[in-house]
C-alpha cells in the first residue's frame, strides 16, 4: 500500500508563512511528481505547484510567486513554503504523488489533506 501524508498545515495571520510537508510511505518503486492542490470551500480544486523527480517545477496561478515547491527524493517527501499568506489562502491543501510501484504502471494517490487558514 501507498499513504500519502501531509502535515504542517494551521492557523496563520495575514502576510505570515507556512511550509506544508507530504511523505510518501509503502511498496514504492519511484515517484515521477509529486504536487500540492488546494481546494477552499465550494471552490474546484486548484494546482498551486508540481515538481517532477528530475526538478521541474510548475506553479498554478493564484498563489504563484508566494509559494515554493520543493522535494527530497530520497526521503519520497515534497515541501510547500508559503509566504504572504492571504485570506484567499484559506483552504484544504492535498498532497498528490504520481508513482511507480512494483507492478503495473504509474498511477495517481492522494493525500487526506491539511487545513491552512489564514485568518487575523
Amino acid at each position: 500500500q501507498v499513504q500519502l501524508v501531509e502535515s504542517g498545515g494551521g492557523l496563520v495571520q495575514p502576510g505570515g508563512s507556512l511550509r506544508l510537508s507530504c511523505a510518501a510511505s509503502g511498496s514504492i518503486y519511484s515517484i515521477n511528481a509529486m504536487a500540492w492542490y488546494r481546494q477552499a470551500p465550494g471552490k474546484q480544486r486548484e494546482l498551486v505547484a508540481l515538481i517532477t523527480s528530475g526538478g521541474l517545477i510548475s506553479y498554478g496561478d493564484s498563489a504563484k510567486g508566494r509559494v515554493t515547491i520543493s522535494r527530497d527524493n530520497a526521503k519520497n517527501t515534497v515541501y510547500l513554503q508559503m509566504n504572504s499568506l492571504k485570506p484567499e489562502d484559506t483552504a484544504v491543501y492535498y498532497c498528490n504523488a504520481n508513482l511507480q510501484r512494483f507492478g503495473p504502471g504509474p498511477r495517481d494517490y492522494w493525500g487526506q489533506g491539511t487545513q491552512v487558514t489564514v485568518s487575523s
